[in-house]
């Protein structure tokens, strides 16, 4: 089976990496959102992206789930001391590729190919592509103005009140190179339980990407449980945008997109809600979707997969 992957966050990048680390592993492109692209001292930085190929690499920091693992921070105990600004944390590791992606980017190559050649760098088997190689930058309409995605998130800690999103230039963008090729090839189009509002909107927003997906099978997974996102600010989000937070929000929220719908176990009590919103036409399964360990991805992933080639066989 060939799966094409749309993610971004930690929660996309654990799924996908388990996958990866399935016995008899599908076929797999990671399609990754790259709204939250931005630059800093002159660099170009690249978050989902990095955390997606770092975990597929298996070099990312367990305990956060982004960033490197055995991180040096010389350079940016240096910036402090000399007081600069610091509320954006780079790694020594970590900083080294964004400045192979910048000075790669300033000779006139283009994302997709610099992340393909860093994948092959650390021994990453899946293939990996950013949504578009154009600029589309996540603004975040807030109680404080409109902020860039890394303001709200990371320098404000996404205090903020959010009152809408907005993907700058994204109608003069275009689907990197093997997107659509990726999503055309596809058996299972997965959308990963990652962010629905900044991770994978943007990769939706990209014009022929949303439409691609119409004769494809797609099978969502929650990133919420409980009405709580199982890391970042989602289910925040969606009661900010006077929506309660759920999975059944987030099955609404992708509408007739899915032909299929993963909610965790603990949420098994809204299947009935779910399904009858949807008379029938969305396939739903449960399932343990917590990923803690390495060997929870693994497990988790082995479901999805299993969950996929049913749905498959069913459309």
């Amino acid at each position: 089976m060939k799966v094409a992957a749309l993610a971004g966050g930690v929660g996309g990048a654990k799924l996908v990496d388990g996958i990866s680390r399935l016995n008899g592993a599908p076929e797999m492109t990671v399609i990754v959102n790259t709204g939250d692209d931005f630059s800093l001292f002159g660099l170009w930085i690249s978050p989902d992206l990095d955390t997606v190929c770092y975990n597929l690499a298996g070099l990312e920091n367990q305990a956060t789930g982004w960033g490197r693992d055995q991180e040096s921070w010389e350079t940016f105990q240096e910036i402090q001391a000399l007081g600069g600004p610091d509320w954006f944390q780079l790694g020594g590791k970590d900083l080294a590729t964004h400045l192979e992606r910048t000075r790669r980017l300033g000779a006139g190559q283009p994302l997709s190919q610099i992340t393909a050649d860093f994948c092959k760098a650390w021994g990453v088997q899946s293939a990996v592509i950013p949504m578009s190689d154009d600029p589309v930058p996540t603004l975040v309409e807030t109680d404080q103005g409109i902020l860039t995605f890394q303001e709200y998130f990371v320098k404000l800690g996404c205090e903020p009140e959010v009152k809408g999103f907005e993907f700058h230039n994204v109608e003069k963008s275009r689907p990197a190179p093997g997107v659509l090729d990726a999503i055309q090839a596809a058996d299972l189009v997965l959308i990963c339980p990652s962010n629905p509002w900044v991770s994978i909107d943007p990769i939706l927003a990209v014009p022929g990407i949303r439409s691609a997906l119409g004769s494809k099978t797609v099978l969502g997974v929650s990133p919420i449980i409980c009405g709580e996102a199982v890391k970042g600010p989602a289910a925040k989000m969606y009661r900010e945008m006077g929506i309660q937070p759920s999975a059944g929000a987030v099955a609404a929220h992708y509408g007739d997109l899915l032909d299929g719908f993963v909610i965790d176990d603990l949420d098994r009590d809204l299947q009935e809600d779910i399904l009858s919103a949807w008379n029938g036409s969305l396939t739903l399964f449960h399932t343990n979707i917590w990923m803690k360990t390495r060997a929870d991805r693994v497990a988790v992933a082995e479901n999805i997969i299993a969950v996929g080639s049913s749905l498959v066989k069913e459309v």
